[in-house]
Formats: C-alpha cells, sequence, structure tokens
C-alpha cells in the first residue's frame, strides 16, 4: 500500500485534473421506458425477440433476471419469460444524446464523447469557475433529469481510468468520487472483473495466476504482465497503480459507418442475398448523406450459418457518394472473389475512409454526439 501511496503522490503532484465520466442509466431502455408508461417498472429489452436477435440494451428490471446487453434474445427469455422486446428508435437515442451533450459544453468544450450515452469532461478549468467537480457533476445530474427525464450516474476523480471505473460503483442514478488520497485504498480492494478492459477471458486468466483484486494485480512486475497479456499488459500494471495521463480529446473523427442484419432464416440463393443487401445498403446511404460522409472504402461483411465470419473490401478509386454508387460496389463484392457458397445468417455493409476537410472542402468529419 505504501508503494501505491507514494506512485499516486507523485503523479498528483505533476498536475491534477478534474475528470468526469457520466454514463446514462440503461439509456435506450429508459428513453423508451419514459415516453411509454406502460413499460416504466417492467421487464424491457431494446433488440429484436426473434430466434436470432440480440439484446441491445435492458432495463434495470430486467437486469435483476440476468438479462444484459448482447445477450442472444432467446436466452434473455428463458432468464426471464416476461421480457418484453422494443424495436430500437435509433433516431430518437441521438437526439436525447445531443440534448445530453448540450448540456455537458456549458461546463466545458472538453467533451469526449465514447458513445451516445457515456462522456468523459475534464473540468479542471470550467466555463462556470466553480473548483469543485463533484458539485458539477451534480449540477450535470440534476439538468440531464430535468431536460430528458432520464438519470445519469457520474464518476469524479483525477483521471480517465478511475473516473470510468466510479461511475459504475453507484448504478443508477449514482456519484461516486475518487481522491487522490482515496485510490490507493480504493484499488486494492477492486475486483480484477471491475478493472476497464478486462473482459471475462481475461479475468480467468488473472483468476489462475491468483490476481482477483488491484492488491494482487500490484505484485505483478511490468515485465511479467506484458509476457502474459501482451502491450495489455503495460495498461494493467499502470492501472494497479492508478496511473492514466490519456488527455480527454474533444474531438473523434468518425472511422467508418455501417448497418447490419441477422436474419431468422439462412439465405441459400443469389437473389435472397440481393433482396436483404439493398435495404442494408439503402440505409447507410442514408445515413451517409444525413451525415455529409464521403467515404472511399466499402466493406461487405458476411457471417455464415457456422458463424465463420468473412469480410470483403473495396476501394474502387473514387468517391462512393449515394445510394447508385454503394450498391454497384456491393454487388460487387457480393460476387468477388464468389457468391457465399454455404448458408449465410447475416449480411452487413460499412463505409470507410472518409475524406478529410482539406480534401473536399467540407467536413465529412462528424463528433460523436451524446
Amino acid at each position: 500500500m505504501a508503494r501505491l501511496v507514494c506512485l499516486l503522490d507523485n503523479i498528483v503532484a505533476e498536475t491534477i485534473r478534474k475528470i468526469i465520466h457520466v454514463d446514462m442509466d440503461a439509456f435506450y431502455a429508459s428513453v423508451e421506458q419514459r415516453d411509454n408508461p406502460e413499460l416504466r417498472g417492467k421487464p424491457v429489452a431494446v433488440g429484436y425477440g426473434g430466434p436470432r436477435g440480440v439484446v441491445a440494451a435492458a432495463s434495470y428490471e430486467a437486469r435483476r433476471f440476468g438479462v444484459y446487453s448482447a445477450m442472444p434474445s432467446l436466452t434473455a427469455k428463458r432468464l426471464c419469460p416476461e421480457l418484453i422486446f422494443i424495436e430500437h428508435r435509433f433516431d430518437v437515442y441521438r437526439s436525447v444524446s445531443r440534448q445530453i451533450r448540450e448540456i455537458f459544453l456549458r461546463y466545458t468544450d472538453l467533451v469526449e464523447p465514447l458513445s451516445l450515452d457515456e462522456a468523459y469532461l475534464d473540468v479542471t478549468w470550467n466555463k462556470i469557475g466553480l473548483p469543485s467537480a463533484t458539485l458539477i457533476a451534480q449540477r450535470i445530474k440534476r439538468e440531464v433529469l430535468r431536460a430528458t427525464g432520464l438519470t445519469a450516474s457520474a464518476g469524479v476523480s483525477f483521471n480517465k481510468f478511475l473516473a470510468k471505473v466510479a461511475s459504475d460503483v453507484n448504478k443508477p442514478d449514482g456519484l461516486t468520487v475518487i481522491t487522490p488520497e482515496d485510490a490507493p485504498t480504493f484499488l486494492s480492494a477492486l475486483p480484477i472483473e471491475k478493472f476497464y478492459g478486462v473482459g471475462p477471458a481475461t479475468a480467468e486468466k488473472m483468476h489462475q495466476l491468483g490476481i482477483r483484486n488491484g492488491a494482487d494485480l500490484l505484485n505483478f512486475s511490468e515485465q511479467r504482465l506484458v509476457r502474459t497479456f501482451g502491450k495489455a499488459g503495460s495498461y494493467y500494471y499502470e492501472a494497479a497503480r492508478g496511473i492514466d495521463r490519456r488527455e480527454v480529446i474533444p474531438t473523434r473523427e468518425r472511422k467508418s459507418l455501417g448497418a447490419e442484419r441477422t436474419f431468422e432464416r439462412d439465405l441459400v440463393t443469389e437473389q435472397e442475398m440481393l433482396e436483404r443487401l439493398e435495404p442494408i445498403t439503402r440505409e447507410v446511404a442514408e445515413d451517409l448523406e444525413k451525415r455529409e460522409l464521403h467515404g472511399r472504402t466499402v466493406t461487405l461483411k458476411i457471417k455464415y450459418a457456422d458463424f465463420v465470419q468473412r469480410t470483403r473490401s473495396r476501394s474502387p478509386g473514387e468517391v462512393v457518394d449515394g445510394f447508385d454508387a454503394l450498391w454497384a460496389v456491393v454487388r460487387r463484392l457480393l460476387h468477388e472473389p464468389e457468391l457465399p457458397g454455404r448458408p449465410v445468417r447475416l449480411l452487413g455493409v460499412t463505409v470507410s475512409n472518409f475524406l478529410r476537410r482539406e480534401t473536399d472542402g467540407e467536413s465529412p468529419q462528424m463528433t460523436l454526439g451524446l
């Protein structure tokens, strides 16, 4: 513990930043419950409830039954027979996300969105001159609730890693603060599964090494962690010591945009695949036009009935602009090098390699909104 306290003292002495991580509570499901009073208090899942559906988001009522995002819909229904499936409304979620981001920007321009429902804020120097990041987080939570009718959880600390971990401690509608003085004790007791970036497979591997919390992780050298976990080992070494030098980056350039569908019945013929690909391609083209994005690379994603996944990409040499141009490339990719020779369960279309501002005179970049 003394080693960790000394390390943190040195880090904090360099500069004390005030970082807030705001994470909306069960965002998609909460929006649906807000907009439909009949869903309030009931287990709700956003997603497709069919045989090959996946849960995109689950309300807290559903989570009590063990239902979580990315879970197959059939599994979710077995766990919670009363589960109500609702189709997603991403236009609504994006609209609410923009409302929330406008609130963030009242306090600081240093807002780094991670997705529609979460973001980092650096409020070290903020627009309202309030010295307490905790008070700012409280005000943001109140304003979000008043403007949207939705609750948010917030974590406050001196770096991004600790702020993100803190936001998950007291969900929903929580606020957790980790000061430099509190960090050593907090990290030592933190279960390894709660460290950001440690998934189930990595956690199991760490358990095999006797690492079950931050205190255990602190006993491993960086060299040994790198030998065991590759480059991520350096991250785990620093995370155990509360070290995270990443800055809050207020703009993030979108790298790609796409859509995909999993089908109830496997596709076998060329006609079936083209019929399913056409609306997916049109959706992507319309989204590109709406966001004023102009891409140069098209990728076709194919997942077969045995879950083997393949991608085919092509950069046609000119900007892919509009449905006709995109559809021509997608059709070509379906046949190159040949038509899929076995049943297909999923198809997806993605456009990437966007033109930058200096290339076409306009900005096709998109700051991911919250």
